[in-house]
């Protein structure tokens, strides 16, 4: 069942927005996102390996997950609200414990607890482009704040996930 969510109205400069193309097709980099198979080859920060505690793709579902790296291991989840295959997927990000419950940030106490987050996908002649929108979800004002000035940080976090994601889409090519 598809729910459909009401998003973005903070201003535009304090949204994240990620852009990225993919030499792959828009049903090979949806299963990148859906099968968990395939998304825990590449998903996280470099070197970080993933541990999934619990991986179930429909609105409502939980994907609960640890980052292990550098001697340490950071827990997060997505609360997926809505999926339209192969185009769209919204979810909820956040920090988490070992137990699935919502923490602060690691780094900031500030950060916001939840993260909104539309994945959109686009094919045009056999390549895909992905668009990544987030923001702030049920967060104050000083948390708002906290994103904006931490736009760049999360785009650079992005950028070597993305760069994975790349890596292992080139390995699945035959």
């Amino acid at each position: 069942m598809e729910q459909k969510t009401e998003l973005y109205n903070a201003p535009a400069d304090s949204v994240l927005i990620v852009t990225r193309e993919f030499n792959a097709s828009l049903d090979i980099v949806f299963k990148m996102w859906t099968e968990l198979r395939h998304f825990e080859k590449w998903w996280g920060p470099n070197g970080f390996k993933m541990k999934t505690s619990e991986f179930d793709l429909r609105p409502g579902g939980v994907f609960h997950y640890c980052m292990l790296g550098n001697g340490m291991e950071m827990w997060g989840k997505f609360v997926y609200l809505e999926i339209v295959e192969p185009e769209k997927i919204v979810f909820i990000n956040s920090f988490s414990d070992k137990d699935g419950n919502t923490t602060r940030a690691p780094f900031s106490a500030t950060w916001p607890l939840e993260v909104m987050n539309v994945l959109t996908l686009t094919e045009d002649e056999g390549k895909t482009t992905l668009t990544l929108r987030g923001e702030p979800h049920n967060a104050t004002e000083e948390e708002r704040k906290t994103f904006e000035a931490g736009i760049e940080m999360i785009n650079n976090g992005f950028a070597g996930t993305f760069a994975q994601l790349d890596n292992y889409l080139d390995s699945l090519v035959v």
